[in-house]
């Protein structure tokens, strides 16, 4: 069965713009894949395991060919674990607001815990292979402002939200990727609504193709 996985990184919910353009977009995949399943892992309600102790641990003994401790193991299988569901998946859907100029700390942490050798790369003579083949990313990035090319102000530049996901699916293997922007949701409320209903369109569209 086909398997659609949402990660959800704002924790505003119901007020989120990423998460209103994400749910569109579900919305219209369910309507038009009916027997296929989705999976949501909210950032926000998961223990995410700390990359520290028998993890780092774990991540150096295997670089250097050393037998992993009992500890190390058990640390190294729940990445394991929370990695698996990537591989389950044959579309990602990230919600990604933009803070600070980038992403999530949630979303950080889960990509450092996650992206290591021989779970989602693999790294020899050759260089790094991603590991997440012939799979589809749609990504819906929310930002306050116009951060496009070619705005009024130099907030381009200052964008590194849309970059660093770009550049770490690539990292993993994922080269299919589709990118839903939300902007000006901070210029007042008709500005908003209007760049909403826009990405909601773009994401309903987006879903009836994969």
């Amino acid at each position: 069965m086909s398997t659609l996985l949402h990660i959800e990184s704002s924790p505003r919910k119901k007020r989120s713009a990423s998460l209103d353009v994400a749910r569109a977009y579900m919305d219209a995949y369910r309507d038009t894949h009916p027997a296929h399943r989705i999976d949501v892992l909210d950032l926000w309600s998961v223990a995410l395991p700390e990359f520290d102790g028998d993890a780092l641990d774990a991540k150096y003994a295997d670089l250097s060919g050393t037998p992993l401790s009992e500890g190390q193991q058990q640390a190294w299988t729940s990445i394991r674990e929370l990695a698996q569901r990537l591989h389950d998946a044959d579309t990602l859907l990230f919600s990604v607001p933009l803070w600070n100029f980038s992403i999530p700390y949630k979303l950080k942490h889960f990509i450092d815990v996650v992206s290591q050798r021989g779970i989602l790369f693999s790294f020899d003579e050759r260089g790094l292979q991603g590991l997440l083949k012939e799979k589809k990313a749609v990504v819906v990035y929310a930002r306050g402002l116009d951060y496009s090319v070619g705005s009024s102000t130099p907030a381009h530049s200052f964008d590194f939200q849309r970059p660093y996901m770009e550049a770490w699916l690539r990292s993993v293997g994922v080269t299919d990727v589709k990118s839903i922007v939300v902007e000006k949701t901070l210029l007042g409320p008709e500005l908003d609504h209007a760049a909403r209903q826009a990405a909601r369109e773009l994401a309903a569209a987006l879903a009836q193709e994969n």
